[in-house]
C-alpha cells in the first residue's frame, strides 16, 4: 500500500497517512534508520496509539539500539497543528517496548515524524552504551589521530626539518616550531642570537641517540609505552633540564609505581636531584615506614658518601619520626 511507505531523510522518518477512519490498524514499511530496519504502528481504540520498534533482525538481537527520539502527529493543509511528544530514550526490541498514547483525534490524512535524536548501541554484555553518530568529541578526536600520524610522518621522514640536534652517538632531525611550542628553553635557543639559531643546530650530547629520539617521540606525540619505560631516567633529566613540566610529572609518576630494595637508593637521589617531592616521599616512606632500609643496609654506606648532606640530614629527620619513641 502506498500509504504504508515511510520517507527517510538524515535522522528524520515521516509516515503520510492517507485515510484512517476510526477503528483502524496500520504497519508501516520497513525504513533504514542507522544500522536498523525500523516499523511504525498505529492503532484506534479510545487513544491512537503509536509504536515504534526495530524489526526483528540480527543486528536488532546483537546490537539492540537505545534510541533517544522525538514524536510529531499533525494534520496535513494549511492549519497543521503538531502533538509533539516528550523526549524518549529507551531500550528499543520489540513492539512491545514503546507505545505512546495520543489523547487526540486524528482521522482521515494525518502525518507522524520520528526525530531520532541519537541512536547507541546497547552492549549485551554491560559496559557503557556507545553512539553510532559521530559526537563532538568523536571528531575532535579523530582530528588528534590525524594531526599525531602527521606529526609522526614529519619526524620520522624528516619533512622539512629544519633544525640538527647532535646526541652522544649520532644526529637527528627536527622541527624548531614543534620544539619551541614544547620547551621554553628550546624557544629561546630560537628567539635570541645564540649559536643554536644561527647554526640551527642542537647539541644533547648528554643523551644516547635512542633516547633523545625517544624524547622527540613524546614532543610530537607519538612515544610508545614501552620506549617510554625504558628510557624514562633520560627523560626525566631532559625534561628537568629543558623545563618540560608535563613530560616531568610523568616520569615522577612513573618512578613512583615500581620503587624496590633494588633502585629506592637511585630514585631516592634522582628525586632530590630533580627536587621531586612526592618521589622523594615515597623513597624515603619505604625505606623507614615500611622498614625497607635493612633491605639496603649493605648499599647504603656508599650512598652516604655520594648523598648531598642536607638529604643526609633529611634522612637522619626521617629516622627520629619513625623511631620516636611512643
Amino acid at each position: 500500500m502506498a500509504d504504508s511507505k515511510v520517507e527517510t531523510i538524515s535522522r528524520l522518518a515521516q509516515w503520510r497517512i492517507e485515510n484512517f477512519g476510526p477503528c483502524t490498524y496500520k504497519k508501516s514499511d520497513p525504513f533504514k534508520v542507522g544500522i536498523w530496519n525500523w516499523h511504525l504502528t498505529i492503532e484506534k481504540n479510545r487513544y491512537l496509539y503509536i509504536r515504534l520498534f526495530p524489526e526483528p533482525s540480527r543486528a536488532s538481537k546483537e546490537q539492540p539500539p537505545i534510541a533517544r527520539f522525538v514524536l510529531r502527529v499533525s494534520t496535513t493543509g494549511a492549519n497543521r497543528r503538531p502533538y509533539i511528544s516528550p523526549i524518549h530514550e529507551r531500550l528499543l526490541r520489540t513492539s512491545d517496548d514503546f507505545v505512546w498514547p495520543v489523547d487526540s483525534t486524528f482521522l482521515g490524512r494525518f502525518v507522524i515524524d520520528v526525530e531520532f535524536l541519537d541512536l547507541k548501541i546497547c552492549p549485551l554484555n554491560g559496559g557503557e552504551a556507545n553512539s553510532i553518530w559521530p559526537t563532538d568529541g568523536t571528531m575532535q578526536s579523530l582530528a588528534a589521530q590525524s594531526a599525531l600520524r602527521c606529526l609522526g610522518r614529519m619526524l620520522d621522514e624528516g619533512i622539512h626539518a629544519d633544525v640538527t640536534i647532535n646526541t652522544a652517538d649520532g644526529t637527528l632531525k627536527a622541527h624548531k616550531a614543534i620544539l619551541s611550542a614544547s620547551s621554553p628553553v628550546f624557544q629561546s635557543m630560537f628567539l635570541h642570537n645564540l649559536r643554536e639559531k644561527e647554526s640551527s643546530t642542537i647539541n644533547i650530547e648528554d643523551m644516547s641517540m635512542e633516547s633523545c629520539m625517544v624524547l622527540l617521540s613524546y614532543l610530537y606525540g607519538t612515544i610508545k609505552q614501552d620506549d617510554f619505560w625504558k628510557h624514562r631516567l633520560s627523560l626525566l633529566g631532559a625534561a628537568n633540564k629543558y623545563d618540560i613540566a608535563d613530560l616531568k610529572d610523568s616520569c615522577e609518576e612513573s618512578l613512583l609505581e615500581d620503587i624496590n630494595s633494588g633502585n629506592v637508593l637511585e630514585r631516592l637521589q634522582e628525586a632530590w636531584l630533580y627536587q621531586l617531592r612526592r618521589l622523594k616521599k615515597g623513597c624515603l616512606m619505604y625505606l623507614f615506614d615500611f622498614g625497607k632500609i635493612y633491605d639496603v643496609r649493605d648499599e647504603i654506606s656508599n650512598f652516604f658518601r655520594q648523598a648531598d648532606r642536607e638529604l643526609m640530614l633529611e634522612m637522619f629527620q626521617e629516622v627520629l619520626v619513625v623511631w620516636k619513641p611512643a
